[in-house]
């Protein structure tokens, strides 16, 4: 993933939030689609970055945003978002750095600000993702893939069952691009996450570039992913350019998304009708009317999966 080069991976989200939202939402953060995503409608939307605010308050046919949750401090939003949201855009809290597959707890100052930027947000939902950041006092800068044994799904699952309980609502969780993948893996990650949405109805962010990617550089079919991905959980979905380079796809999140990424959200909208589809741009920004273009793109792929 492309996220973490626009928040401080290794000390970010550790603001004093004073343990605030964490009140007692009757377990509603633990719900599958019947009493969350699959009433829950998003439609078409743009991560939000900071050279990016006057652009996307201007832009017609936005419908909600994303902000890197490091990035902001929710008692200071950023006048941007407080626009978009006086306007009745949701603005999603998506966090980089709370490793909620590590071996470690998650952090409870990090789940703190991620329920602080919920609130001050009055976002939907908060997503973040499946991905190892940090261990033994490490930070690692990176999201990377964890091994998907079945003792680290048992680990993930309580991490995830404790951000629930802190989080004043739902959470979702991405599949992450890799490079690399561990040899002792015995699920492949589709399989995880299933068996993860079965123990704890998190819901699920798909990021169909991360497919993609992860087909490229690690031969993990994309299509067959999203056969055993349970998209009645779905929360919402990715879409992101990268580059190529020397064999290995980079998902950069600096170029406009390539033609196979779209057919994968062609493919994905065929079997579900996702809440929602966001465009990521992290870098090299383009013009207005390209990114509009690219919003267009997205819709364009979205509407083909009815022909089928």
């Amino acid at each position: 993933m492309r996220e973490e080069t626009g928040a401080d991976v290794g000390g970010a989200a550790r603001a004093d939030v004073g343990g605030a939202a964490r009140a007692d939402v009757g377990g509603a953060t633990g719900m599958g689609v019947s009493g969350a995503a699959g009433a829950r409608k998003l439609g078409v939307g743009i991560g939000w970055r900071h050279e990016l605010d006057l652009s996307i308050e201007r832009m017609a046919g936005v419908d909600f945003v994303e902000v890197i949750a490091e990035n902001v401090t929710p008692a200071h939003l950023p006048e941007s978002l407080r626009v978009l949201r006086s306007r009745g855009v949701p603005v999603i809290p998506h966090g980089v750095a709370l490793g909620i597959g590590g071996a470690d707890r998650p952090d409870p100052a990090r789940l703190a600000h991620l329920a602080a930027c919920a609130q001050a947000l009055d976002a939907p939902l908060v997503s973040e993702h499946l991905a190892f950041v940090r261990g033994g006092g490490m930070e690692v800068g990176h999201l990377l893939p964890i091994p998907r044994t079945r003792e680290s799904l048992r680990v993930v699952t309580e991490n995830v069952r404790q951000a629930q309980d802190v989080l004043p609502v739902p959470l979702a969780l991405e599949n992450v691009a890799a490079i690399f993948g561990w040899p002792e893996d015995e699920l492949t990650e589709a399989e995880f996450l299933a068996e993860l949405v079965e123990r704890t109805g998190v819901e699920l962010l798909i990021d169909v570039a991360n497919l993609y990617t992860n087909q490229v550089n690690l031969g993990l079919p994309a299509v067959a992913a999203l056969d055993t991905l349970p998209l009645s959980h779905l929360a919402y979905v990715h879409v992101a350019g990268g580059h190529e380079h020397d064999g290995i796809w980079h998902d950069t999140h600096t170029a406009a998304a390539p033609q196979e990424v779209l057919d994968l959200l062609t493919e994905l909208c065929s079997r579900t009708d996702p809440p929602g589809v966001l465009l990521e741009w992290d870098d090299d920004y383009p013009s207005d009317a390209d990114l509009v273009a690219e919003l267009d793109r997205v819709r364009t792929a979205m509407s083909l999966a009815g022909r089928r």
